[in-house]
């Protein structure tokens, strides 16, 4: 299974809804899946909390008759930075993501400050948006996290190049699998 990490905003469910596309493959928003079954994310923050949130998030995706055991899936923008004991099998689950070969990030920049703006003028453009003084502070906390959710071959080096997997925005694939 392909799996998609990153903030909100930077393209999991277009490139993974235009990837799927392209190979003819099953594509999964946890996102979605999550409202299908629990209603507004933003009320159900509001109403249980975002450890609650969480928790039943790590809950959907070990769900084993979740429609997230498709071909490819995009993760919540938190799930790969939520504490160890959100979940008895967090721990275990998020490492697994984050050493397979198949975990993609998507960051709009390697760059922290340009990911930033960028970051917080696509969130400040959806309906579950919070303030952008709260989502710059968010995409802050979670940026290098986001470096680290993958194995040896993520994040980036002293100079700031990116050594993840990188995922061509034009075509929707990962650039070292395609020709």
């Amino acid at each position: 299974m392909v799996q998609l990490v990153g903030p909100g905003g930077a393209g999991k469910t277009t490139i993974g809804a235009a990837l799927a596309e392209r190979l003819g493959a099953r594509f999964g928003d946890l996102d979605a899946e999550f409202t299908a079954r629990h209603g507004d994310i933003s009320a159900y923050l509001d109403a249980h909390g975002y450890e609650a949130y969480a928790a039943q998030n790590v809950g959907l995706y070990l769900d084993p008759a979740s429609p997230v055991r498709l071909d490819i899936v995009a993760l919540s923008s938190g799930f790969m930075t939520y504490p160890d004991s959100i979940h008895p099998d967090y721990l275990a689950l998020r490492q697994r993501v984050a050493s397979s070969p198949s975990t993609f990030v998507l960051l709009p920049s390697v760059n922290v400050e340009t990911c930033v703006s960028e970051t917080v003028r696509r969130q400040l453009r959806r309906p579950f948006a919070r303030s952008a003084e709260r989502e710059e502070q968010v995409i802050r906390e979670r940026f290098f996290a986001y470096f680290g959710a993958v194995g040896p071959q993520g994040g980036n080096d002293a100079a700031g190049r990116s050594g993840g997997r990188r995922v061509d925005r034009g075509t929707g694939c990962p650039t070292s699998r395609c020709t």
